[in-house]
């Protein structure tokens, strides 16, 4: 007699186990938000060099003033975030959502989330910032306001409950603007709440034990997050009503989100359509203008003997034009032929990291905090640096970043985009240099004695002027660290166009490893480290997913496209993205895991190396 298997619910388990982790991520990180100790006199620490910000409707006594001043000033921080006690459940459950601590503090890259109903902020960082601060606020106006005050005040943002701050009845028909505040997509925030539950009645209807023991879970969370009375210090006033109702509070919430009037967005719709005539014009004489003519030969080595690796049009923003990544036989290097013009370079980078681009690109630079940090401690076998000069920084993330480190190291940091400026403003970096590497090496000579360049080459004209340059400006025993992808990667074979580290048409040049080690060796650097594993950046598949996706559906807003989003292109625009919602979860599974034999073979989609300048030999003029 055969035995039949017991079937294992494997959708009613994972529903499970995830919402048992993000009920337990949630009570601790309850647990590491600090409480106001209102106890003490309320005049006894005078509120000079402090500014409070509330939202309309917000009301903050003497004492909690106090009491968040000397918190303050006891820690060290220059802006803190006051969270109701009775902030409202759904708010409450958002913000432990997305809530990431370290010491009681936000890290110092990444998305601030607070509130949004009281700020506190040292004069000195409100008059750096240069922010109009004004009376009678929103909470969206608020959340705004938190993140540019956040840019100057980095290493010293902190988020505390405020017991006796009064919090205003929750406007959820412009949570979706407050979604979009904090960096977050609204319509895809809805569609993952609505699909979650659709998961959990699924488990529930398919399997009963596991499945309603999922579902009673979620029906408890709320309860089990915030509502033990004596010792939670949120307690908000409407968590029994939206734990009895919370899956049709979730459902209603969902479907107001994704409908709701944003004014956010008919912002940015407006911006969209002030861009259009400009767009127009530089399309007006078609795309061919933004390449150069092809080179017969490889930039590196010469030889004639090329191929063609990929091609692809723009799958990032969807701007107008198609590129080819050539590979030479010779020496395995892999480049953009024809590669951009100057004209192009302005028109395909214009948008993207400034602009319209400027919160994407800052969002995917926040997420990147230990990253930043591992190409850092690199160096710490090697030497001790005291100036570090990071070229191509763009807006300094990695400078600041790289402080939790070598808090006695002045960086400065080099760019030709403005942002160079900005980051000097915000004290991420200590000495913007705006302009090309190569031109501005002379007048840098021997100020430094470790240069970086992180995911800089691959974005050049020309990187062995930019060896050059590095060589120039070091001196002898001076550091150099480099990061690039790896054009030898497996998965850039196997997912073609769609593997997100080609990048085009931004990435000009793709280096194999063992070509920039000779490149260095006659620079006169030797090699003292080499990472693939620790460089490795987990985007691939994910990557993969977003760019399908695009090239599927582009944002039928975008002011390079051909205007007049229809109903129909806007409809499957939203359906596409939908449709890619499990994509992106199994997507992010499989690049965990790739990240792991990433780090276990040392093998990725990236490098990095280090090397050391030597000392002329003797006799060398």
């Amino acid at each position: 007699m055969t035995q039949s298997r017991t079937r294992v619910p494997w959708v009613a388990v994972a529903a499970l186990a995830g919402l048992t982790a993000g009920t337990v991520r949630a009570r601790r990180r309850l647990a590491a938000v600090p409480v106001l100790d209102t106890d003490a006199p309320a005049d006894s620490v005078p509120a000079d060099g402090w500014q409070l910000i509330t939202a309309r409707g917000v009301e903050v006594d003497k004492a909690t003033l106090a009491a968040a001043v000397a918190y303050a000033e006891r820690t060290g921080l220059q802006l803190l975030d006051l969270v109701p006690g009775q902030l409202d459940t759904e708010h409450a459950l958002g913000m432990l959502r997305d809530l990431d601590l370290k010491d009681s503090r936000f890290a110092r890259t990444g998305k601030v989330r607070g509130a949004g109903h009281a700020l506190l902020v040292a004069d000195h960082v409100r008059d750096r910032s240069g922010a109009e601060v004004e009376t009678d606020l929103d909470t969206v106006e608020l959340h705004t306001l938190l993140g540019r005050l956040k840019e100057y005040a980095t290493a010293a943002t902190g988020i505390a409950i405020a017991p006796g701050v009064t919090a205003p009845a929750p406007d959820l028909a412009g949570r979706a603007a407050e979604l979009r505040a904090q960096g977050l997509p609204p319509r895809l925030v809805a569609a993952v709440q609505l699909a979650g539950l659709a998961l959990l009645v699924r488990a529930a209807a398919t399997d009963r034990r596991w499945g309603a023991a999922a579902l009673a879970l979620y029906w408890l969370q709320p309860a089990l997050v915030l509502g033990r009375r004596g010792s939670s210090p949120l307690r908000p006033a409407d968590l029994t009503r939206v734990a009895v109702a919370r899956p049709l509070h979730c459902v209603g919430t969902a479907l107001r989100t994704a409908a709701g009037d944003d004014p956010g967005l008919a912002g940015t719709l407006s911006e969209l359509e002030a861009l259009r005539p400009g767009y127009a014009a530089d399309l007006k004489e078609g795309t061919d203008r933004f390449l150069e003519p092809r080179r017969p030969d490889c930039p590196w080595c010469g030889s004639t003997e090329l191929t063609v690796r990929a091609h692809m049009p723009d799958l990032f923003q969807g701007k107008p034009g198609h590129f080819t990544l050539e590979q030479c036989g010779g020496c395995g290097h892999t480049f953009q032929n024809p590669r951009l013009s100057l004209v192009g370079l302005d028109f395909y980078y214009r948008d993207f990291y400034d602009g319209l681009g400027v919160g994407g690109a800052a969002h995917v630079f926040g997420t990147m905090g230990p990253s930043y940090r591992g190409r850092a401690a690199m160096l710490k076998p090697f030497g001790k640096p005291a100036a570090w000069l990071d070229v191509g920084t763009g807006h300094g993330h990695f400078c600041d970043s790289a402080r939790d480190i070598w808090p006695d190291t002045r960086f400065d940091g080099l760019d030709m985009a403005a942002t160079v400026r900005e980051a000097e403003a915000r004290g991420w970096i200590g000495t913007a240099h705006c302009g090309q590497f190569p031109e501005l090496a002379a007048g840098l000579v021997d100020r430094y004695d470790t240069v970086s360049m992180y995911h800089y080459l691959e974005h050049t004209r020309d990187p062995l002027a930019e060896l050059d340059a590095a060589a120039e400006v070091l001196p002898a025993g001076g550091h150099l660290l480099i990061e690039l992808p790896d054009p030898e990667s497996r998965l850039g074979r196997l997912l073609g166009a769609h593997w997100l580290p080609w990048f085009q048409p931004q990435h000009q040049h793709f280096i194999p490893v063992a070509n920039l080690r000779q490149a260095l060796a006659e620079r006169g650097f030797t090699v003292l480290a080499e990472e693939h594993g620790a460089a490795h950046q987990s985007c691939d598949f994910i990557g993969a997913v977003l760019l399908t996706a695009n090239r599927l559906a582009p944002n039928p807003y975008a002011p390079w496209g051909p205007g007049g989003a229809s109903v129909a292109r806007r409809a499957f625009r939203t359906a596409v993205q939908t449709a890619a919602l499990p994509c992106y979860a199994a997507a992010a599974a499989l690049d965990t895991a790739r990240a792991a034999v990433a780090r276990a073979t040392d093998g990725g989609n990236a490098y990095r190396l280090l090397a050391r300048k030597s000392p002329p030999a003797p006799g060398a003029r």
